[in-house]
């Protein structure tokens, strides 16, 4: 046997990938669903948490402030091992799945409050002022008038922050997730093969290649907006 067949039959063997096939699709759909649930939420409470800070409560600015720095700072690897683990010594056991999920949207919350935050605080203020003098209350030339510039300034940073955010489902394997890396890992244990390995990473490319190019697009047509 030579080198090419013998990697071809160790990273390619189409036999053990038709046969964990199904395993990894699985997995693909557990992916999904985690990925939907952590974008949904995490980018809600960022907005949710940027649109409070603009209240210029100092009390409650500074809190913000904390949480924001606090799960920007912490890897997301040590918040779903905290949350999974430290939680049932409150009498609180949630699943890995939900683990995964609270710790991801907590880390994409802190990063798009502050993408959110720094695209309100970008609109001039001389805008905030024409708005005011034509009899608006700052709740609505907040959200009429400054929420929809910054919000089109914020789509490229947060579509990429999204990409690299649910890329991080993978971690959901360390408190066994079937998502797709954890159903490929077992399909290798199984099978003493690391061809669904193989085949997971292509689930994931085929996952989120198209992400990517669109987040690259987005990226690109709001910078000829500008």
């Amino acid at each position: 046997m030579s080198r090419w067949d013998r990697f071809t039959e160790t990273f390619f063997n189409a036999k053990v990938m038709l046969k964990y096939l199904p395993d990894i699709l699985s997995g693909v759909v557990v992916t999904i669903e985690l990925a939907l649930l952590i974008v949904v939420t995490g980018i809600a409470a960022g907005l949710a948490l940027a649109l409070l800070r603009s209240l210029a409560i100092r009390p409650l600015n500074w809190l913000i402030i904390f949480i924001v720095d606090l799960f920007r700072s912490l890897p997301p690897l040590v918040v779903i091992v905290l949350i999974y683990f430290g939680l049932p010594s409150v009498n609180l056991s949630p699943s890995g799945f939900v683990s995964t999920w609270l710790s991801l949207t907590l880390v994409l919350m802190a990063f798009s409050e502050e993408i959110f935050w720094a695209g309100i605080t970008s609109i001039a203020k001389g805008q905030w002022e024409a708005a005011r003098s034509t009899g608006l209350t700052y709740g609505q030339t907040l959200m009429n008038v400054v929420l929809p510039q910054a919000l089109r300034l914020t789509i490229p940073p947060l579509t990429n922050r999204t990409i690299a955010i649910t890329k991080g489902t993978a971690l959901g394997t360390v408190v066994a997730v079937s998502e797709i890396l954890g159903m490929a890992s077992s399909a290798v244990s199984n099978s003493y093969n690391p061809s669904p390995l193989t085949l997971g990473a292509l689930a994931y490319l085929i996952l989120f290649f198209p992400m990517v190019v669109f987040g690259r697009w987005l990226e690109t047509r709001m910078a000829w907006k500008r």
